[in-house]
């Protein structure tokens, strides 16, 4: 897997970043449908081990080395830790004590976080441009979201949790920059099979209960989970990470809300209105702010 260079890694990224948000956008519906048959630890866990293990096959076809030098294991695990587990685990949990709306606007908080550490951890001060394409986006995930969180004391374990999970995965975003030496796709497959086999596990342990054959349509669901969402767009997602600033990749993660909720709208009949469009005006327009390349720096005519 070769990385652009210049304007052209600029675009690669946002290609990449596109079929981040389609993935995951899209996985929102899809998972909802997929909870009515099985838990969310197992559902979730078996389909990032088994994603995990599709990606290491295709490594090694490609020639790509699964070896991990045991001096980078640590960061390894942090990076599956704040990337998957914690991503997925602590949103899952918070959806015990919060609304789908306000989980999703509490998590995609996460742009704010990869600002602000990006600040004191790569010395990148956050542009007027980057700001106001920042505003855009948040803007259009409170108009799509109804405009805020009416917060109370029984909510206040899923605002931590949700604000944890952003937290964390701003930081991996961040940390992810200068991952382990590991060719590309045995990085992810690393990361995700890392990721995903706590929640396996957890799923095994404490919803054993809850898990039943699945409908020929929970099979087609659990297939897309983990061939796009858990395979395809964490791959796309970590190459945003390497052809953009932290900053930037996370402003395309705005997108996310949007998708899912058009494809909700469309997929499970929730209604749409003015309240989608305009959310989606200001989403797209706040990351075309944040991706669009700065000025070249005018010739001295002297």
């Amino acid at each position: 897997m070769r990385f652009a260079t210049g304007g052209n890694a600029r675009w690669a990224g946002f290609l990449c970043l596109l079929v981040t948000a389609l993935g995951w956008g899209l996985n929102w519906p899809a998972m909802k449908v997929l909870l009515r048959e099985w838990p969310p630890f197992f559902a979730r866990g078996l389909a990032g081990v088994v994603a995990a293990l599709l990606l290491a096959a295709l490594a090694l076809r490609r020639g790509e080395s699964l070896a991990v030098p045991p001096r980078f294991l640590p960061r390894l695990c942090l990076l599956a830790l704040t990337n998957v587990f914690f991503w997925m685990g602590l949103t899952t949990v918070m959806m015990q004590w919060v609304t789908v709306a306000e989980g999703a606007l509490l998590v995609y908080t996460m742009p704010i976080w990869s600002m602000l550490l990006s600040w004191p951890l790569l010395g990148i001060r956050p542009t007027p441009r980057m700001t106001a394409a920042l505003a855009l986006g948040i803007a259009g995930t409170a108009v799509l979201l109804g405009g805020g969180i009416q917060l109370g004391s029984d909510k206040a374990w899923g605002v931590a949790l949700g604000l944890s999970s952003a937290i964390l995965f701003a930081l991996g975003g961040i940390l992810n920059r200068k991952p382990p030496p590991l060719p590309p796709l045995a990085l992810v497959a690393w990361q995700i099979g890392l990721g995903c086999l706590p929640m396996l596990l957890i799923g095994l342990v404490f919803e054993r209960q809850r898990i039943g054959p699945l409908s020929p349509l929970g099979w087609a669901l659990q297939a897309y989970m983990t061939l796009v969402p858990m395979g395809l767009s964490y791959v796309t997602w970590f190459a945003a990470l390497r052809l953009l600033p932290p900053a930037t990749a996370s402003m395309g993660t705005l997108m996310v809300p949007p998708v899912g909720f058009v494809a909700a709208g469309l997929a499970l009949g929730e209604p749409l209105g003015w309240r989608v469009i305009a959310a989606l005006l200001l989403v797209l327009s706040g990351v075309a702010l944040a991706l669009k390349p700065p000025a070249a720096p005018k010739a001295d005519p002297g």
